[in-house]
């Protein structure tokens, strides 16, 4: 669309994670050193963690592509998973035919891979995206495969990525057992307002920018206020105003450009937005599903209090009860008595034949 305008090769500032673009900020390149250590020093488990849009993704993509053909990588990236559908991905992704077992079953044939493999000498690594998601249940399958070990070294490596709640998760007491086995923590922070600059200026120069200011200075600042520093805001501001800038036939991104393009998304300044975010209420669905659970305790109430007066029924129906009984025996004798009463006519009736 615009790269011949702005005499481009590519798109640079593209939403998907694309590893030739990736700007190894400070955060960054310690994040990536942990994943390496993990691996290379069969040294067990690292967490790594980041707010939406802070390059998370990008770097695994970069990691795995460094990987030679000795390592074995599971990677996960569909965490809306419960222990069973786990168990089967992580199976899946090592090239086994897991379905139709039994979780016991899936537990045996994952463990016997990763020690078959382990004795090849192969690298076994985990590798889970949008950890965040992964429900307790989950997270203790992992705490259970991690714990596969020799005398010197683990037999797989685990690296866990996801939003800033998976450190959360990681700190509630059901999780303790977890949190110890865990090597290795770091959190991504967003860039800087000069990281910011040199962020868009880096993936400029990967897409061919020449050596010319696209942005004018006066546009950092302004980029740096209404994304927060976070990468996937960054290359979506500086997006929009490219085009916008395309479209009314300006050749460099100023300041006027760079409010056209904040006007078309729409957006306050990120403090702003992220404040308002904290103040908003629940989303509608969290409330209905509220509602329901209110309904699930009212109706149980309610159930409760009809045992209670059925409990207090129970000594009139015993009496009842042995009182009906007292009926049918009488019922009984009535019958008997009645059933005899033929027999005895019949017999008096023979007697007077025979006299006459």
């Amino acid at each position: 669309m615009y790269l011949e305008f702005f005499k481009l090769r590519e798109f640079p500032f593209r939403l998907t994670p694309d590893t030739e673009f990736l700007y190894m900020s400070d955060a960054h390149a310690r994040a990536k050193a942990y994943m390496d250590y993990t691996i290379w020093n069969r040294d067990g488990f690292v967490v790594i963690t980041g707010e939406i849009g802070s390059g998370k993704t990008t770097l695994i993509q970069k990691l795995l592509s460094e990987l030679d053909d000795n390592v074995l990588v599971a990677k996960i990236f569909q965490t809306q998973l419960d222990e069973v559908e786990f168990l089967q991905a992580v199976l899946v992704e090592f090239g086994l035919n897991p379905f139709h077992a039994k979780k016991v079953e899936l537990i045996d044939m994952l463990n016997t891979f990763l020690i078959d493999q382990f004795h090849k000498d192969k690298q076994l690594v985990l590798i889970v995206d949008d950890a965040h998601n992964l429900s307790p249940k989950v997270l203790e399958e992992i705490r259970m495969l991690s714990g596969l070990e020799t005398q010197k070294e683990k037999v797989l490596h685990v690296i866990l990525v996801g939003h800033p709640q998976l450190n959360e998760l990681l700190e509630s007491a059901e999780m303790e057992q977890l949190l110890q086995r865990v090597r290795l923590r770091y959190h991504i922070k967003a860039l800087s307002e000069e990281a910011t600059r040199a962020y868009i200026t880096h993936r400029l120069r990967v897409a061919g920018m020449e050596e010319r200011h696209l942005f004018a200075a006066e546009t950092f600042p302004l980029i740096y206020k209404y994304t927060g520093g976070l990468p996937r805001l960054i290359n979506t501001l500086c997006d929009t105003a490219l085009v916008c800038a395309y479209a009314d036939g300006q050749t460099a991104i100023t300041g006027h450009v760079l409010n056209s393009a904040i006007e078309e998304l729409q957006w306050l300044p990120y403090a702003k937005r992220v404040n308002q975010r904290r103040l908003r209420p629940p989303p509608a669905a969290n409330n209905e599903y509220q509602e329901v659970l209110k309904d699930h305790a009212r109706a149980l109430v309610n159930v409760g209090h009809q045992m209670t007066r059925l409990d207090a029924l129970v000594p009139a129906l015993n009496a009842l009860a042995g009182r009906m009984g007292n009926i049918e025996s009488l019922l009984r004798n009535i019958a008997s008595a009645l059933d005899m009463e033929p027999k005895a006519g019949k017999s008096e009736s023979k007697t007077l034949a025979k006299r006459d």
